[in-house]
């Protein structure tokens, strides 16, 4: 964690949510936290020689600094998922070629889920990243096509959903299962205490 909030920051009853995915607010919901959804768009292009690490940190980075640009007075929450093996990154899938293409990349090997979370809270922001790892048995190509064919690989990083049909694959989970699904909630609830954002709050 980078550049922690003071422990005398002022109480929030409610945050903006840089991020589109309804998987992320669900998971704040989990936990609690009341927010608004407030997209943002940012070049996601991976520089040259940058790690799987650097990658997200930078995004969810970049992703909370234009939140928090756009004027609002709430604090900015902000994160980005990446799937490694290696150096080698699995990001969205541009169509079916390319999603079939990183499954049976992935078939009865280990990766890395990454994903990094931006909390922007006046002039500062503070910066987690959850690591895990996760297993896939062995997946034939018909069955790679056929998961394709569900529509649930578009827009999921390494062209799979561990909340959906896709935890079928899963053989072991090392680490946040919810980091995988695109937020962890420990990391998320650390940033969140130090910046004074009430949790556990009943909706409505």
């Amino acid at each position: 964690m980078l550049d922690n909030f003071a422990a005398h920051s002022m109480p929030y009853d409610r945050i903006q949510l840089a991020s589109g995915s309804p998987r992320r607010s669900l998971l704040l919901a989990q936990i609690g936290v009341s927010h608004e959804v407030r997209p943002v768009a940012i070049d996601e292009t991976r520089r040259a020689g940058e790690s799987p690490r650097d990658y997200v940190l930078r995004l969810a980075r970049e992703k909370a600094a234009a939140g928090a640009a756009a004027g609002c007075a709430l604090p900015v929450l902000a994160a980005d998922t990446t799937v490694a093996i290696g150096n080698e990154i699995f990001g969205k899938p541009r169509d079916e070629g390319d999603g079939i293409r990183m499954l049976a990349a992935l078939s009865a090997r280990r990766h890395e889920v990454l994903t990094a979370v931006a909390l922007a809270c006046g002039n500062r922001l503070a910066l987690a990243v959850s690591v895990s790892h996760v297993t896939f048995r062995e997946l034939s190509m018909a069955e790679c096509r056929a998961y394709w064919v569900t529509g649930e690989p578009a827009g999921k990083a390494g062209a799979y959903a561990i909340q959906g049909l896709g935890a079928a694959f899963v053989s072991l989970l090392e680490g946040s299962c919810s980091g995988v699904m695109g937020l962890p909630l420990f990391e998320t609830a650390a940033l969140l205490d130090a910046a004074g954002v009430r949790r556990w709050q009943v909706p409505g």
